[in-house]
């Protein structure tokens, strides 16, 4: 019996599939379609958007069951209209169940019932707005921020996982009372942020990273893990 396939929409023009997909998912069969994006910024989100559409139907083409859009910023900086555009724009290109990385955002933290994240992000100031306005129209009450200010896919890439783990704790030493963190942007580098910080504070924690696989799986296997994505990577790489 051959593995389901899910096709991933990724940043950079590599089309490369995340390290940690086939290794929190070994059971799942991923194939990448790349984008080219090189700013993290308006004018760079703007220079590729249209490409979407292109991308899933490649990887429809390609053989893939579902497909889904990673990177956070890209299909939130439009705000919630726009994200919830993308995926109907998907959907009706490929005929296959799709997402984006921050409709799985928004469906960890409502998974696990946080409501006033504490939020941590690599983006600039104006992408971090647009990232809180987004998750206040999905109703949620952000309580604390703090954010790199990177610029591009390549710098996210580079940032050190200890600076990633020191970007959330800022996050919650911000907040008055959280009853949960997000760290977004699909390319840093979070599992050790995610258990370093619900081992210090007591509370889950959502990345970009982690929360795409686990909704891009969930894609071809609803029942994949029971709440958090964290939970599973934990194990599976203990």
């Amino acid at each position: 019996m051959s593995k389901p396939l899910v096709g991933l929409i990724v940043p950079p023009r590599a089309g490369e599939v995340p390290p940690d997909a086939e290794a929190v998912y070994p059971h799942i069969g991923f194939i990448a379609e790349g984008l080219g994006l090189e700013a993290l910024s308006v004018a760079g989100y703007d220079s590729v958007i249209s490409s979407v559409e292109v991308a899933a139907k490649r990887l429809r083409d390609a053989g893939a069951d579902a497909v889904s859009l990673m990177g956070t910023s890209l299909s939130l900086y439009r705000g919630k209209s726009f994200n919830d555009e993308l995926v109907a724009t998907m959907r009706t290109a490929t005929g296959l169940p799709v997402t984006t990385m921050s409709t799985a955002i928004v469906d960890a933290l409502r998974d696990l019932s946080i409501s006033r994240p504490a939020v941590a992000s690599a983006y600039t100031t104006e992408v971090h707005t647009r990232l809180l306005t987004f998750l206040q129209e999905e109703g949620f009450d952000t309580d604390g921020e703090a954010h790199l200010s990177v610029k591009t896919v390549n710098e996210a890439h580079d940032v050190e996982e200890e600076r990633v783990m020191m970007l959330g704790a800022e996050a919650v030493a911000r907040s008055s009372s959280p009853d949960g963190a997000l760290i977004s942007c699909g390319g840093l580098r979070t599992a050790r942020a995610v258990n370093y910080m619900e081992s210090a504070y007591g509370m889950p924690v959502v990345t970009s990273p982690l929360a795409g696989l686990w909704a891009s799986v969930r894609l071809v296997e609803p029942d994949v893990i029971g709440n958090h994505p964290s939970h599973l990577f934990r194990r599976e790489r203990a």
